[in-house]
């Protein structure tokens, strides 16, 4: 069973429960926190997701916050780490196949729970299409 880490902000906690609930036997999660919908600050839970995956502790992860663009932002200051914002099945295929996206990024005050899944799912089953791609991946480390 893959193990994956997931973390959200306040914003994002109910949906990354809901997922934690409805993937559990289909993964193996890492809750990395927030554990609660009190207000907490997105960067802490990025950081400590976007290590992770810079570190190769896990080859992908699922982050979570209101909007998707701050926890993401974060997590894209890490060298190694491609954190996408996905808000349907067609975006996190696109960013697995082109991107080699390693970060699931989810605005969960902007998508439904069903699409959220849909996501998931796209995002861990796509492949990285490498070829053409490769080139413009590598140059997006500076």
């Amino acid at each position: 069973m893959q193990k994956i880490p997931i973390a959200s902000d306040h914003a994002g906690f109910e949906m990354k429960q809901k997922l934690i609930d409805f993937f559990n036997r289909e993964f193996e999660f890492d809750d990395l926190g927030t554990y609660s919908e009190e207000s907490v600050d997105y960067p802490d839970f990025a950081h400590k997701e976007a290590n992770l995956i810079q570190n190769k502790t896990y080859e992908k992860g699922i982050l979570l916050c209101g909007s998707g663009n701050g926890i993401a932002i974060t997590a894209n200051k890490h060298p190694d780490v491609r954190a996408a914002i996905c808000w349907n099945a067609v975006i996190a295929k696109l960013a697995r196949q082109h991107n080699d996206a390693n970060i699931l990024v989810l605005p969960a005050r902007f998508i439904d729970f069903e699409e959220a899944k849909k996501c998931v799912k796209t995002f861990f089953s796509t492949e990285f299409e490498g070829r053409r791609h490769e080139k413009r991946v590598e140059k997006i480390n500076i």
